[in-house]
């Protein structure tokens, strides 16, 4: 498989690193990135992680916009500026630096969250959270996305 999908929860450890699951070391392993791309998310308390797709969707975020305009100097600053490369050891572990942990809260354990292109790093509450609250605008989407459909179709 070439994308991050499903969720697993890590500790830790008494050093500070986790383990990165083993079927997403596999994508990004695939990826050919050195390194792991950390960011915090525009979006969420959590943090967005990946590889090259990652860096990709991001090059193509920024191509939409002029080159030095201000808004692509915005989104620049948030996303790539704020990115760290992140190396793993050898049993796939890293470590989440300072400022990472404190912009998602993280302590003591995180939930690594599948995305397709990228996986989000959160604290386990924090995404149990998200999850419920995704699940109510999910099914949303779905009866407004059926409702469209049907439409359509007359």
């Amino acid at each position: 498989m070439d994308r991050f999908v499903s969720n697993f929860t890590n500790r830790l450890d008494a050093k500070g690193r986790v383990s990165i699951p083993a079927s997403f070391r596999a994508v990004l392993a695939r990826d050919g990135h050195e390194g792991l791309i950390v960011l915090p998310s525009l979006d969420s308390k959590s943090l967005d992680a990946g590889g090259n797709a990652l860096l990709g969707e991001i090059d193509r975020l920024l191509d939409g916009f002029a080159p030095y305009s201000e808004e692509r100097d915005h989104l620049s600053s948030a996303l790539l500026g704020t990115s760290e490369v992140l190396k793993s050891d050898a049993e796939g572990r890293i470590i989440l630096t300072d400022s990472l942990k404190s912009y998602a809260d993280i302590t003591d354990s995180v939930t690594f969250v599948g995305h397709g292109h990228k996986f989000q790093i959160w604290e386990p509450e924090t995404f149990r959270a998200h999850l419920d609250a995704a699940r109510v605008k999910a099914r949303d989407l779905r009866r407004t996305a059926g409702a469209k459909a049907a439409e359509t179709r007359q």
